[in-house]
C-alpha cells in the first residue's frame, strides 16, 4: 500500500503542477495591451515567464526522478508496474508542455562520453602529473558564479566531464539569491565541488534612474565577495571565472594551463579569455583551433586572473557594471588578455539581466572549439609583447588594401591576408556592421581589438580591419 500511496501521491503532485502551468500560460493577464507599445516591454515579460517555466520545468524532472529512485530501491530495480505507471504520468505532463524540446537553448540531456574525448583527457591528466602520481603546479580553482538558473547543472557538468584533475582545477560554485532549487542542485554534486552562498541578501541602495538595473548592481557585490573568498579566504593563486551559463569546450582546461605561465610573466597581460567576441562560425578558421591573439579589450566569459591583480582591483571594486568599470583605461592601464581564434566557451543563458535581446541576436552564433588543441605542449613565447608588436604589426601593415565592396565580391586577384582601413568611428561600425563583426566600443576600445585591429576571416581569407599605421591610440570618445 505505501508503494501505490507514494505513487498516488506523485500522481497529485504532478497534477497540481500542470494546472499551475497551465494558469501562468493561459490565464495569467501579462498586462493591458496598451502597456505594450514597445517591443522591448513585451520581450521583457516574456523571458521572465519563459524563467518561471524552465525552473518549473526543472522541478518536475528532479520530482520524477526522485520517485523513480526511491521506486527502483523497493522494486530492485525490476522494472515494477510502478514504474509504468510513473513513466505513463512523466509521458503525460510532457505531452503537456509541448512535446520534444530537445532543440531549446535551455533544454539539457548530457551527452555521454566520446572516446576521443576520454584518450584526450587521460593524456591530459597523465601530463599534469609526475611520475609517482603526485599533482604538478600550478593549481587553478575554478569560481563558478550562480543564481537562480537551475541549469547551473548544465555548467557543471561540462566542467566535471572535462576536469582532468580535482586536485589541479577545484571548481568553487558561488551562489547569490539564496534560491533553494537551484542551492539544491548545486548541493548535489557533493564533495566533487565547494559549494559557498554570498551571505549579504539586503537591498542595495540605487539610484532612482537606476533602478531597473538592479541586478547589475547585485552581480558586482557578489563578484566582489566570492573573488574575496576564493583568493584572501581559500588563499588560491589564481582563478578561471565561469558564469552559470557557460558550456566548456574539451580543451578548456588544457588552453588556460598552458597560458597560465605567460599570464605569471608578462607584466603586460592582465588576464587570459576562453572567449573572443567575434567568433561566430564564419568569422573564424575552425582549422587552426591553435591560434592565440593579444587583445586590448576585455572579454570575459571565462576568464582567468591571478591573485595579485585582485589585490589591486579588490580595493577599488565597483558598485556595478563591474565588466564596463574593468575596461575603463584607470584598471586597464595599457595592459592586455589573451583570446583564442575559436572560443572555449559558448553561453546558453537566454535569460538573464540583458533579457535575452543580446542572445538572440549575437551570442547563441558563437562556435565552440570541437577540435582539441595541447597548448603545454606548444611554444607560445609569441605572445610575449615584445614579440607579438613586431610581428603582428608587421603582418597587418605588410597586407595590401582593399575595399569592402571588392572583399564581399570576392574580385581580388591575390591570395594571403588583406586589409580594410578606417578612419574615424562611424567608418569603423559601418564596416563592421556589413562585415558581421561587434561594430560597438567600450572606452573606445572595439571588441577584440589589439592596436585598434580587429581580426577575422571572412570567406576563408584573414582580414584585419585597422586604422592607419600612424595610430595614436584609442579615443576614449568612441564609447
Amino acid at each position: 500500500m505505501r508503494k501505490k500511496d507514494a505513487v498516488a501521491c506523485a500522481f497529485v503532485v504532478l497534477c497540481v503542477w500542470v494546472l499551475m502551468t497551465s494558469f501562468l500560460l493561459f490565464f495569467h493577464p501579462l498586462s493591458s495591451s496598451k502597456d505594450y507599445k514597445k517591443d522591448a516591454e513585451l520581450e521583457e515579460r516574456l523571458s521572465k515567464l519563459e524563467s518561471t517555466l524552465i525552473e518549473e520545468a526543472h522541478v518536475h524532472d528532479s520530482l520524477i526522478n526522485h520517485i523513480q529512485s526511491l521506486i527502483n530501491k523497493k522494486d530492485g530495480n525490476k522494472g515494477s508496474s510502478s514504474n509504468n505507471i510513473l513513466q505513463k504520468v512523466k509521458s503525460a505532463v510532457d505531452t503537456f508542455e509541448g512535446g520534444d524540446n530537445t532543440g531549446a537553448a535551455d533544454s539539457y540531456v548530457p551527452d555521454p562520453p566520446d572516446p576521443e574525448e576520454t584518450q584526450y583527457n587521460s593524456e591530459v591528466q597523465d601530463e599534469n602529473q609526475g611520475a609517482d602520481g603526485t599533482l604538478k603546479e600550478p593549481v587553478i580553482a575554478i569560481l563558478v558564479f550562480s543564481c537562480n538558473r537551475v541549469t547551473v547543472n548544465r555548467c557543471i557538468d561540462g566542467l566535471l566531464r572535462f576536469r582532468p584533475s580535482k586536485q589541479q582545477f577545484p571548481i568553487i560554485v558561488s551562489q547569490d539569491c539564496m534560491h533553494a532549487a537551484t542551492a539544491d542542485v548545486i548541493r548535489a554534486y557533493g564533495d566533487q565541488i565547494t559549494f559557498i552562498q554570498q551571505p549579504d541578501q539586503s537591498d542595495i541602495p540605487i539610484p532612482p534612474k537606476e533602478k531597473k538595473f538592479k541586478g547589475y548592481f547585485r552581480i558586482a557585490r557578489h563578484y566582489g565577495w566570492a573573488l574575496n573568498q576564493t583568493f584572501f579566504s581559500l588563499n588560491y593563486n589564481s582563478a578561471i571565472i565561469v558564469e552559470d551559463d557557460l558550456e566548456v569546450a574539451p580543451d578548456f582546461f588544457e588552453y588556460f594551463l598552458g597560458t597560465h605561465e605567460l599570464l605569471l610573466k608578462d607584466p603586460s597581460l592582465w588576464c587570459v579569455s576562453a572567449w573572443n567576441d567575434n567568433g561566430k562560425a564564419a568569422l573564424v578558421d575552425t582549422s587552426h583551433p591553435e591560434l592565440l591573439y593579444r587583445t586590448d579589450f576585455f572579454p570575459g566569459l571565462g576568464w582567468m586572473l591571478t591573485r595579485p591583480l585582485w589585490s589591486e582591483l579588490s580595493m577599488k571594486w565597483p558598485k556595478s557594471y563591474w565588466d564596463d568599470w574593468i575596461r575603463d583605461p584607470g584598471q586597464r592601464k595599457g595592459r592586455a588578455c589573451i583570446r583564442p581564434e575559436v572560443s572555449r566557451t559558448r553561453t546558453f543563458g537566454k535569460v538573464g539581466v540583458s533579457n535575452g535581446l543580446f542572445y538572440e541576436k549575437h551570442l547563441k552564433y558563437i562556435k565552440l572549439n570541437d577540435k582539441p588543441v595541447q597548448f603545454t605542449k606548444m611554444d607560445l613565447s609569441y605572445l610575449h609583447k615584445d614579440v607579438y608588436d613586431v610581428d603582428f604589426v608587421k603582418k597587418v601593415y605588410d597586407s595590401p588594401i582593399i575595399s569592402y565592396e571588392e572583399l564581399k565580391t570576392g574580385k581580388i586577384s591575390f591570395d594571403g591576408d588583406v586589409r580594410i582601413q578606417y578612419h574615424t568611428k562611424d567608418m569603423f561600425k559601418r564596416t563592421a556592421k556589413m562585415l558581421g563583426l561587434m561594430d560597438d566600443f567600450r572606452s573606445g576600445v572595439p571588441r577584440t581589438a589589439y592596436r585598434g585591429i580587429v581580426t577575422f576571416m571572412y570567406n576563408k581569407r584573414r582580414v584585419y580591419l585597422a586604422p592607419s599605421a600612424n595610430w595614436k591610440g584609442y579615443n576614449i570618445k568612441w564609447s
